[in-house]
């Protein structure tokens, strides 16, 4: 059984479109009846749209396999509440057409997500929110963000320099929460009953923003070097022995050949 992410792993992050052997992964696990979840981190566009993409460019992923953290969004916040949210517009007009109401002189909320030009300005006022009594909300909290062959802070770096700051907690709606693992293994429970972490492999381009918390829950980490990382030498030395995932593959073809 399977949890596969997305960016960097099934579509690469520049062209956005299939890496190396992530159509023939998908149709495997598809033809063999193999339980699977495609978890990704993706806030841009609704889920819907998203899951269509993917469909479009060839990757068969049915909306039963499918969990992204905008379908856990109203879990962690209800539509009542005031939110300063910060990351793309396109993000921000997904919040909006949710229902959502944003704010930015009183919100209940600082809400981030990711883009690649945020201001000196937009971290004073998300400091003075949380510094006002604000909760601070991750939509993720991957490490690096990569874009145009550019590699910029995550959210999760985001959120870490944001509780040294204000000495504000934080909690994480997408990868790598325990909530949003387990409602991805509930819906994975639906096509094999009794499944646990312990049955499932993960596969994924971050090693700290999504294989850690999986493999602290039992899960097999699986790192391929299709997106964020060039090299397993740029992370695999400065992890703890624990932290390490269990195989390293180039990309997804190389995983498939290997079954």
């Amino acid at each position: 059984m399977y949890f596969v992410d997305v960016q960097g792993t099934l579509i690469e992050d520049n062209t956005k479109l299939p890496t190396r052997g992530a159509v023939a992964f998908i149709d495997h696990l598809n033809t063999h009846q193999i339980p699977y979840m495609v978890i990704t981190n993706s806030t841009k566009n609704p889920s819907n749209e998203f899951l269509g993409y993917l469909n479009s460019i060839g990757l068969n992923i049915p909306q039963s396999h499918y969990l992204d953290p905008l379908m856990m969004l109203e879990r962690h916040i209800d539509k009542s509440r005031k939110i300063a949210a910060y990351g793309s517009q396109p993000f921000l007009s997904v919040l909006q057409s949710m229902g959502y109401l944003l704010d930015y002189t009183s919100p209940d909320v600082v809400l981030v997500a990711i883009k690649d030009d945020f201001s000196s300005d937009e971290y004073a006022q998300m400091i003075e929110f949380l510094l006002a009594g604000a909760q601070l909300v991750g939509m993720h909290e991957t490490t690096l963000y990569v874009k145009n062959h550019k590699r910029y802070p995550g959210v999760g770096a985001i959120l870490k320099m944001l509780e040294f700051a204000t000495s504000a907690s934080y909690t994480v709606v997408g990868k790598p929460s325990v909530p949003f693992f387990e409602e991805a293994l509930s819906r994975l429970s639906l096509q094999k009953e009794g499944a646990q972490f312990r049955d499932i492999t993960i596969i994924s381009d971050d090693v700290k923003g999504d294989l850690i918390g999986a493999q602290s829950l039992g899960m097999r980490g699986v790192f391929v070097l299709s997106g964020k990382y060039r090299s397993a030498e740029e992370i695999i030395p400065s992890l703890k022995p624990q932290e390490r995932p269990a195989e390293i593959y180039a990309d997804m073809q190389a995983i498939l050949e290997c079954l």
